[in-house]
């Protein structure tokens, strides 16, 4: 039910602030677009767990490069509230100033999909859903969407929203990717009954289906002690070899197919991934126009 084009990949917008400083955030926005991307996700508490930032780091770059660039109206901006440090929740009063705070740091008038980053259970859900909805109403959002929710507490978010003629949820954002699968069982059936969409995050695993952590390798990353995890389990390494067999035949890279795959999942719009550097770009753009078949799917089953 979202009327947004998201494009055949979503850039996160996690690392900007973090594992990027400006001039490598502007670059990799550059070359996205560039490579026909058009659409950017990111939160108010990113980047707030590194020492000496507080949160907004993310979304104040985006709004720099908008605004240095002129390419606001090129893209589809999504931003999440609940999880910044002393702003945590949805609560009506939170959800008014997070929002506000938001779009300063953007340097825009709109958001185009605004998450509720997660579920907050002490704060009544039809009080949040108006909240949302005057939001909707005011101009400030154009959609509203759930990231982390239960299967019940989306319904009945959906449901009260429904029930009062207001703006409900459009999109779903939830962990989802080849070894981390329980979305498929968990949640789709509930995100496919209600008419989402689903943009799922760590479509990489962390980037473990970047196919660069094998047995025995050491890789200099952030995020190499959640990727090599990955390693112990002798399915994982097998899935790493299919992966390279499918995209040799492709003749692209591993994370082009694990993309590819995952965008071709039930109720999947686009996959979400990000990169620190422009030379990663590529690997990611691959994904644009590669569609696998039934042989290969069937393979990564």
């Amino acid at each position: 039910m979202t009327s947004l084009d998201f494009g055949p990949l979503v850039l996160g917008g996690n690392t900007f602030g973090w594992t990027s400083d400006r001039d490598e955030s502007f670059a990799v926005l550059d070359a996205f677009i560039d490579a026909g991307g058009r659409s950017i996700d990111t939160a108010d508490s990113y980047s707030g767990w590194i020492p000496g930032n507080s949160g907004g780091e993310s979304e104040t770059l985006l709004g720099e490069w908008f605004t240095s660039r002129g390419t606001r109206d090129q893209v589809v901006v999504a931003t999440k509230v609940g999880h910044l440090k002393g702003r945590k929740g949805l609560s009506p009063t939170n959800l008014r100033v997070a929002v506000e705070d938001s779009l300063r740091r953007l340097q825009t008038d709109r958001i185009d999909l605004y998450y509720a980053h997660s579920d907050d259970e002490t704060v009544p859900q039809d009080e949040y859903v108006a909240t949302f909805d005057a939001l909707v109403k005011e101009g400030h959002v154009r959609e509203v969407a759930a990231s982390n929710f239960r299967a019940d507490r989306l319904t009945s978010a959906v449901a009260t929203a429904e029930a009062q003629g207001l703006a409900r949820f459009t999109v779903a954002q939830d962990k989802f990717n080849l070894v981390e699968r329980d979305y498929a069982t968990d949640l789709a059936p509930t995100v496919d009954k209600l008419g989402l969409v689903q943009l799922p995050y760590s479509a990489l695993a962390s980037g473990f289906l970047t196919g660069k952590y094998r047995p025995g390798i050491q890789v200099d990353s952030q995020r190499a002690g959640g990727a090599s995890a990955y390693l112990s389990d002798p399915g994982h390494v097998a899935l790493l070899e299919a992966l390279d067999d499918i995209a040799q035949q492709h003749g692209v890279g591993v994370s082009a197919v694990a993309l590819a795959w995952l965008r071709q999942q039930p109720t999947v719009a686009a996959p979400i991934a990000s990169v620190r550097t422009v030379e990663q770009l590529p690997a990611l753009v691959e994904s644009f126009d590669l569609v696998l078949g039934d042989d290969d799917l069937a393979r990564l089953a």
